[in-house]
């Protein structure tokens, strides 16, 4: 599975993903826990957009050797 950033929320009970996306049973994940500042949060959720649109579905999976050319 390739990394990748998700934005989500604390409903004060559990942890929600703000949109769908479809999480193997048992994915390993990383929380950051992001400080309550709405400039942050929105330059968060410009970041999680945009590493989604640079990492996106039809990115190719480079090799060792693509690497060093």
């Amino acid at each position: 599975m390739k990394t990748v950033a998700l934005s989500a929320h604390y409903d004060g009970k559990k942890i929600e993903l703000d949109e769908p996306y479809p999480l193997p049973e048992n994915a390993h994940l990383v929380v950051v826990v992001l400080p309550q500042d709405e400039e942050r949060q929105g330059w968060s959720r410009l970041s999680v957009q945009q590493l989604a649109r640079a990492y996106g579905e039809n990115e190719p999976d480079y090799t060792e050797a693509d690497l060093r050319k």
